[in-house]
Parts: structure tokens; C-alpha cells; sequence
């Protein structure tokens, strides 16, 4: 069932979304070539205990897709893993590619964000061109996710950008409804036929999240953890997301990172 929320309610989401756009900020800065995977996880865990109000969404969450509770405070995934990474004893390595997926609900409402980046002085320009179309593809959806317009506008965008890089386009996991729950209706798709599907309107709140493989549009769930999903074939993969609110007006970015 999809839900709109009221111009209050949005504005009540504010909190959750600037405080998870904070802590990604804060992340990026501070991950570097031996940060360990843990103590990303432990910050996470400290700055919502820090915060009156603010729960974990990732710590009990146990869905269909998983195998039992999460049980970590926020993914990670690097190289070949590209989704629901479980945090894990590695210090990273000059060169990877790191993927950081963050919900926290805040007095009631969820904000949910990911970014990618490299660690390191010597990036692969590849890697660099693919976390690019991520983000492309982000700030393209958002643009077209407008009230009068439909889901298949933003999923068609995301996919036109896709393509136009050369990378295949996975269908199992796309962007979802976000409100008092992380995960809610509607999908949204990271490909789809424009002009087609939900008419959007003014209150509907969705995280928005192209997320692209190099090779591949094949993945697997790891077995160490039950959770990770990684590249069939071991190409990296990058992913961005945000969590936005349509209006009668320009859409609000509710987990910018400014």
C-alpha cells in the first residue's frame, strides 16, 4: 500500500534524512587505506547512541532476502560486492572500491542513503566512470520524480543511463517507499518504460538507488554471511542512493550531504 505523507510529516522526515547524510559525510572523510570494515560499524553504532531518538534500522532487521537479523549498524561493500555488504575484520586497501548504505530511524521516521567512492591515491579511472553513472543516474531520476509524472519516468531514466554507459542493469533490488518502515511500496525499479506505472504525487517519499555492476547483471548471495550480494563474475560494482519527497513543486532531497 502506498502512502503520502502530509507537508508536516515530511517535514518531521528531515531529521532522520540530514542525520544519515551527516554521518555518510563523516564516513567518507574518514575512511581511508586501513580502515577497518568494524570500525566504520562501531562510528555508525556511536553516533545513534549519541542521538535522542535515533534507532538502528539494519541491527533486527531480518526480511526474506536475508539470512536472520542483519545485525550490524550499516552495509558495506567493497569490489565485488555491491549490496548489503556485512561489515566483517578487513582493512581496506589502496584501490578499493567502497560502497556505504546507511537507514536510521529518527523520532519515528527512516532517511536511507548509500555512496561509493575509492580508497586511496591511484583510483581506477574505471571505477571512477562507474560510481559516476550511479550518480548520474541519481540526480537524473531525482529530476524526473515530479508529482504528474510517473514511476516509469524515474526507473526509465536510470536505465537510459545505464545503457549509455555500456553496464547491464540487475532487477532484483531497486528503490523502495520509505517512511515510519525502511523498505515500503512502491518499487522502483532501476529500469522501465517511461510513461508507465504510478502517477506520482505530492507526499510520496521513495529512496531512489541505481546501483550497476561493470560485466554483469548476474549476482549471488555470499554464503560466509548470508547477506553480502556480489558480481557473478567479479566485476565491482557502485551504488547511490537518496531518500526524496515529490511536492507540488521540485522534489527535496531529504539525505543530502551538505
Amino acid at each position: 500500500m502506498i502512502e503520502l505523507k502530509t507537508p508536516q510529516e515530511i517535514k518531521e522526515m528531515r531529521a532522520a534524512g540530514k542525520f544519515v547524510g551527516e554521518i555518510l559525510k563523516e564516513l567518507k572523510s574518514m575512511t581511508k587505506v586501513g580502515t577497518n570494515l568494524l570500525e566504520i560499524d562501531d562510528f555508525v553504532r556511536r553516533r545513534i547512541e549519541e542521538r535522542k531518538g535515533a534507532e538502528s534500522c539494519y541491527v533486527d532487521y531480518a526480511p526474506d532476502f536475508g539470512t536472520g537479523p542483519f545485525a550490524h549498524y550499516i552495509c558495506t561493500s567493497v569490489n565485488d560486492a555491491v549490496l548489503h555488504g556485512v561489515p566483517y575484520d578487513y582493512n581496506l586497501k589502496d584501490g578499493d572500491l567502497v560502497s556505504l548504505d546507511l537507514a536510521i530511524n529518527v523520532d519515528g521516521w527512516v532517511g536511507d542513503s548509500a555512496i561509493s567512492f575509492v580508497v586511496g591515491n591511484d583510483p581506477d579511472p574505471e571505477d571512477l566512470r562507474l560510481i559516476k553513472c550511479t550518480e548520474e543516474a541519481l540526480a537524473a531520476a531525482i529530476d524526473v520524480a515530479r508529482a504528474g509524472n510517473r514511476l516509469g519516468d524515474i526507473s526509465s531514466t536510470i536505465g537510459d543511463i545505464a545503457r549509455s554507459y555500456g553496464y547491464p542493469i540487475n532487477l532484483e533490488f531497486g528503490g523502495h517507499g520509505v517512511g515510519h518502515i525502511m523498505h515500503g511500496d512502491p518499487h522502483v525499479p532501476n529500469d522501465g518504460r517511461a510513461h508507465h506505472g504510478y502517477r506520482l504525487r505530492p507526499g510520496l517519499v521513495i529512496a531512489i538507488e541505481p546501483w550497476f555492476l561493470k560485466s554483469t547483471d548476474e549476482i549471488f548471495q555470499d554464503p560466509k554471511d548470508g547477506w553480502t550480494l556480489r558480481s557473478q563474475d567479479g566485476s565491482r560494482g557502485a551504488h547511490s542512493e537518496h531518500t526524496i519527497a515529490i511536492t507540488d513543486g521540485d522534489p527535496i532531497i531529504l539525505t543530502a550531504r551538505n
